[in-house]
């Protein structure tokens, strides 16, 4: 690959498979944090004065951008065994969510979607493929995924590229999409193009694409396309007409695309919510402000207690949840497909919602489109464009429903419970490596962990009011997994499933079951640590919220529950700590 200005050699220091090791995530996130600087201060070129103003003049903050890059961020996109930072995906998320904090356009124009084109190489290209590709991003180059077309698709996802086998081998490139982010200035392609004209698994290839090696007159860069969010980034549209590729672009082989996408598209499905979160994590921030500005004790008044800790409490079973799917990627690469799935269904509906209880505390405030509160606004923009739509919705439905009457009749009840570390966001982990990932397993560990957990939890309800309100809770969740498996197992077979409505609504179901379990997990790992998470309350808030959302029954709340997850979020807002399972300290 030549793209971007012939990147010929390694950057120093960074020779494939010889980098030294970097620091650890924690400080690594710590530092970026401390690049951005405090998002509040008018005189930040990175804070939110200057990046709404980009956004309102639709253009990318290039000073941030810069910072970005001189931060050597690209590197956490690659893996280390390529010279790159990459060996985690939780830790991935943890140190992009600096900049997902202050601006989600920014997170994604700068590099996250580098990776998303990139993990097909990771995955199954080969040497030369990987090399070249480790090798434009750590110079600064930036990769571009072309989407296969779906169904009820968003402008993004909508049309699709072909490759027609050339006489003398390689392929033959045509079709147009209106809407790819950063195609104009993308130094590779990573394209899901039609192979076969029949559907099911065989019918894409994937295709890596240097710019600088296609004929003239082959590709089109098309005119920008301005969006109602994410106004920041470059959308622009481009298209193939009759262009010549060797064969050499062939990323696996041919007929792979579909099987490739669903193997990369699990790390993508937990890793938009686990960053796009810390963008909630900001609006929280601003609803305490709001709520507690010119208040003589500095304490919200009562009727705001409720939708400050319940948000806050949503906040934290998200990223128990979306923190646990990254975590089983190199846990359970065989079955992290299916939480991967559920998070992605179950996470931007729970965030929705929240910014919509948010909006109550925030008043006229969220109107205002100043620094204080601009960042409101921006978002609720932003998220349907971020990928948190319908389109994502539906094809974590077609991962979920298909193994449901599977999964009933061979997992729920039966499967073994999966390893401790999976709960425990700051242990450590075997090393990522997108080579590993299938979409072959029908184990729900996480449901095993769910059954365990409701066990052991029956013999601490002696301990108070609290610890009896979370073992009532998991014991609903419970009985709703046996419920889900009598329903799911008289499911008819697969061609029949999705002219089925009530197949979808047992997804919904069977997502959120998947949320609760993983904030119990999450909880019972912090056993012992005297932590906020070690405290049942914000777990038995988290879980009513996501029970009264499935219908299950859910217990009178303790009095102490609501004040111990409110005195928290005072806590950590006047500290300036996040509001996430980490409780990092912000700048500002």
């Amino acid at each position: 690959m030549t793209g971007a200005a012939a990147l010929s050699g390694t950057p120093a220091g960074r020779q494939p498979g010889a980098a030294g090791p970097p620091a650890a995530a924690p400080q690594r996130a710590a530092r970026l944090e401390a690049l951005l600087g405090d998002p509040f201060d008018p005189a930040n070129p990175h804070g939110h004065t200057a990046l709404l103003d980009a956004d309102e003049r639709r253009e990318v903050p290039e000073a941030t951008e810069q910072l970005l890059a001189d931060a050597d961020l690209a590197a956490e996109f690659v893996p280390q065994d390529l010279g790159g930072r990459l060996a985690r995906a939780d830790e991935l998320a943890r140190i992009l969510r600096p900049v997902f904090r202050r601006d989600a356009a920014l997170g994604f124009g700068f590099g996250i979607t580098s990776l998303f084109g990139a993990s097909a190489v990771w995955a199954e290209g080969d040497a030369r493929q990987r090399e070249d590709t480790a090798r434009l991003l750590l110079h600064g180059g930036r990769v571009s995924i072309l989407h296969r077309e779906l169904a009820h698709a968003n402008a993004i996802l909508r049309d699709e590229f072909t490759a027609h086998p050339a006489p003398g081998g390689g392929f033959t490139l045509g079709g147009r999409k209106d809407v790819v982010i950063n195609a104009d200035r993308a130094d590779a392609f990573v394209m899901y193009a039609r192979t076969a004209p029949t559907t099911g698994p065989g019918s894409h290839s994937v295709l890596l694409l240097d710019p600088e090696r296609l004929p003239p007159g082959g590709l089109q860069r098309l005119p920008r396309v301005n969006t109602a969010g994410m106004r920041g980034s470059r959308f622009s549209g481009i298209a193939f007409t009759d262009c010549p590729v060797p064969p050499d672009t062939l990323v696996g082989a041919l007929g792979d695309g579909v099987l490739l996408a669903l193997r990369t598209f699990q790390v993508n499905r937990c890793l938009i919510p686990g960053v796009v979160i810390a963008g909630v994590d900001s609006v929280l921030r601003h609803a305490v402000r709001a709520a507690t500005e010119n208040r003589p004790d500095g304490m919200p008044g009562r009727r705001r207690h409720r939708v400050l800790a319940g948000v806050f409490a949503d906040l934290l079973a998200c990223d128990s949840m979306a923190v646990t799917g990254l975590r089983a990627l190199s846990l359970l690469p065989d079955s992290a497909h299916l939480l991967a799935a559920a998070v992605k269904y179950t996470m931007p509906d729970l965030l929705r919602e929240d910014l919509e209880e948010l909006a109550t505390a925030l008043g006229a405030r969220g109107y205002e489109r100043g620094p204080l509160y601009g960042g409101f606004q921006k978002l609720v923009r932003d998220l349907p464009v971020a990928g948190l739509g319908h389109a994502g919705t539906a094809a974590c439905q077609a991962v979920l429903v298909p193994q449901l009457r599977t999964l009933a009749r061979t997992s729920w009840f039966s499967s073994s419970e999966p390893p401790d570390l999976l709960f425990q966001p700051e242990a450590p982990l075997p090393a990522f490596d997108y080579r590993r990932l299938t979409v072959s397993g029908t184990e729900d560990r996480l449901t095993a962990a769910l059954v365990a957990i409701a066990e052991r939890l029956g013999e601490l309800r002696s301990a108070g009011p609290v610890w009896a309100a979370l073992s009532d809770l998991a014991e609903a969740f419970v009985q709703e997994v046996r419920a889900l498996r009598e329903e799911c197992t008289a499911l008819p077979g697969h061609t029949a499933l999705f002219a089925d409505p009530k197949a979808c609504v047992l997804a919904d179901r069977y997502a959120l079951v998947l949320a609760a379990a993983a904030c119990l997990g999450v909880r019972q790992g912090q056993d012992g640590t005297g932590s906020f998470l070690d405290d049942p309350s914000w777990a038995v808030l988290a879980l009513s919220r996501i029970g009264r959302r499935l219908g299950v029954p859910v217990p009178e709340l303790p009095d102490q529950v609501t004040g111990t997850v409110i005195t928290e979020v005072l806590e950590r807002y006047r500290d300036g700590r996040s509001f996430d399972l980490y409780a990092t300290q912000l700048a500002g």
